[in-house]
């Protein structure tokens, strides 16, 4: 599972993720070539980050 959030909503991500998954995610910055192509999952901004257990 993955989650991509940006800097606004992170706290959120992590915290939904925790309580989804029942396990601490690893939180990784977006490549600057999937930055445009890639929207956060809670709003229209730009992911900034990816939220996963892997």
């Amino acid at each position: 599972m993955e989650k991509y959030s940006c800097e606004k909503h992170i706290e959120h991500a992590l915290d939904m993720f925790v309580a989804e998954q029942k396990v601490f995610p690893i939180m990784d910055k977006v490549q600057e070539e999937k930055k445009l192509s890639t929207n956060c999952s809670y709003c229209e901004l730009p992911a900034e980050y990816i939220v996963s257990s892997k």
